[in-house]
């Protein structure tokens, strides 16, 4: 006898139903996904502040190098090339950026040579140690302008406490104007600066130091090594990170200096201390031509992104070799 199979109503032939969507991913697939949202919400306010406050004026500087654009009368139209022929036939440019080249030079050797030679000073953990690091980076907290002001007095060949000094121990006749030749008002300068970041770099360089393993002093030592030899062969390449770092921002500082040139000499005497930047400055709020000025910038912003590159590239070729 056949037995016949139940009848089934058109509800029963139907597919079971998919599982939701987010039930169908795996739960790697959804907690990567929630990583990434929280991601992108952290980083949201930082690329906001990038794109209000650096994006957008870079463009605007950019529009600005390319048009007639005074500073009490606004745009009006397009100039280009006008603004960057009329600033590299300045007068003045070249003459600024032979200087400013001279001052980075000048300060990047005596303030990283300083700097270094001081981390190596209070580098190890004896008695008034600490206190020396903090008499080097005091300095550091005082502000440029502020650090600047303070020198300009000190300077003074009238009011200044040095030249008076000089003159009762019978170093000089008469009064010292430290700030009255080219050559001394750029080392008066390099001073004041090494005074204000010295502190600051041997932070950096003493950090660096701290992170070399004392194992390695100990095995170079035993080999019969000596300091040179150490500090040649041990010292100096591990402390490559740190010398890059400070290498980089030393000589950006430098290329883009103004407020202790501003203070101190106004780019004086004969013109003979004008940076780049100051030169900008002029553009901008003394000839009253920001489209000049922004041409300008944008000269300098290229020079530093070209020489930030050729860095990172010798100092990745250095750590290859």
């Amino acid at each position: 006898m056949q037995v016949k199979a139940p009848h089934r109503t058109a509800a029963e032939h139907r597919p079971p139903p998919h599982p939701p969507a987010d039930r169908a991913r795996p739960p790697t697939a959804r907690r990567w996904r929630s990583r990434t949202v929280q991601g992108l919400g952290y980083a949201a306010p930082t690329a906001l502040f990038v794109a209000v406050f650096f994006v957008l004026p870079l463009l605007l500087v950019g529009q600005m190098s390319l048009s007639d654009w005074p500073l009490l009368a606004g745009d009006r139209g397009g100039n280009a090339p006008e603004n960057y022929t009329d600033i590299t036939d300045s007068t003045l440019f070249w003459p600024a950026v032979r200087f400013t080249l001279l001052y980075t030079v000048i300060v990047t050797v005596v303030l990283l040579g300083l700097a270094l030679l001081l981390a190596l000073l209070v580098q190890e953990s004896r008695p008034g140690a600490g206190f020396f690091r903090t008499v080097y980076f005091l300095p550091g907290a005082l502000g440029l302008a502020s650090a600047s002001l303070l020198f300009w007095g000190l300077y003074s060949p009238t009011t200044g406490p040095l030249s008076r000094t000089l003159e009762k121990l019978g170093l000089v006749d008469d009064p010292v104007s430290f700030l009255g030749t080219p050559t001394s008002a750029l080392l008066s300068t390099v001073f004041l600066v090494v005074w204000k970041f010295a502190g600051f770099y041997m932070l950096i360089l003493l950090v660096g130091l701290q992170r070399i393993p004392h194992e390695l002093y100990e095995a170079a030592r035993m080999d019969g090594a000596s300091r040179a030899q150490i500090f040649r062969s041990v010292t100096l390449p591990l402390l490559r990170p740190s010398l890059a770092l400070s290498l980089l921002l030393c000589v950006t500082g430098s290329l883009l200096a103004f407020d202790q040139f501003f203070v101190l000499t106004k780019g004086g005497p004969d013109n003979s201390t004008v940076t780049v930047v100051q030169l900008i400055y002029r553009e901008a709020f003394q000839r009253l031509d920001l489209g000049t000025a922004a041409a300008l910038s944008i000269i300098v912003l290229a020079a530093l992104l070209l020489l930030n590159v050729l860095q990172f590239r010798g100092l990745r070729r250095a750590d290859e070799s």
